[in-house]
Parts: structure tokens; C-alpha cells; sequence
């Protein structure tokens, strides 16, 4: 699975290309793919899985000037993708699973207001004010 640009828009491939790391889809490909069309706006998500895929692709994310974060190894049940990633260098934060969803956020809408800084707890307090 990759995606590419087409026009103004872009589009999410499927193809039967050879497997990478002995699978097929594999992220490589796709975080791949992500770096070169979107660059500077990725964030990756490595979560529990075994063997070695998504290091490389990490490393391009990191390159075109992306983050990546990933599970914790308590969290995960198999620490393979995130702790093979983690060793390479190429996370930029660690999270157990409970945590991630709320920091995907927090980093989706600090990227789109880049003069706000939102606090890592603003979802907890969104919470209490919601009961």
C-alpha cells in the first residue's frame, strides 16, 4: 500500500509488488510513500507487531522531517515494529497505549495552530468538564 499525489489530491495504492520483510502490505512502503508526498506533515504511529518493518520507513518519515512516536513495550503485546524502531533511533517519543490517541491529537491540533501550545493534559480536563 502506498500513497501518491494525483493532481492536486492524492490517493491511497494498493499494488502486489514484492513483500517486504516477508509481508505484504508492509508499512516500509507505505511510511515510504507518506514522506515523499507529504514531507514535513507526517506523524507515524508504530504500534505492537513483530519483526522489523517500518524501521526503514521510520528513518525516511524522520528524514523529509516527520515524527514518529510508538507503543511502549509494557503496553504492546509484542514490542518487534515499535522496540526495533526504538533501538534504530528513529521514535520520537514512546507512549503506552492508553496514551497515544489523546497525543495523536494533541499533535494533529498543534500542528494546525502552531502558535497555541495545548497542554498534554487539555484531554483529561475536557473530560471532567464533559460529566
Amino acid at each position: 500500500m502506498t500513497v501518491a499525489r494525483a493532481g492536486l489530491n492524492w490517493r491511497l495504492d494498493l499494488n502486489q509488488n514484492p513483500p517486504e520483510h516477508s509481508c505484504r502490505p508492509a508499512v516500509d512502503p507505505l511510511f515510504r510513500s507518506v514522506a515523499a508526498v507529504f514531507r514535513a506533515n507526517v506523524l507515524a504511529v508504530v504500534m505492537t507487531g513483530m519483526g522489523s518493518d517500518g524501521v526503514l520507513g521510520a528513518r525516511h518519515i524522520r528524514e523529509a522531517g516527520g515524527e514518529v512516536i510508538i507503543q511502549d513495550e509494557p503496553s504492546s503485546v509484542v514490542w518487534g515494529m515499535p522496540g526495533l524502531v526504538y533501538a534504530a533511533g528513529q521514535a520520537d517519543a514512546v507512549y503506552p497505549l492508553a496514551q497515544l490517541a489523546p497525543e495523536i491529537t494533541r499533535r494533529v491540533l498543534q500542528s494546525r495552530m502552531p502558535q497555541a501550545v495545548i497542554p498534554t493534559n487539555h484531554y483529561a480536563s475536557l473530560e471532567a468538564r464533559s460529566k
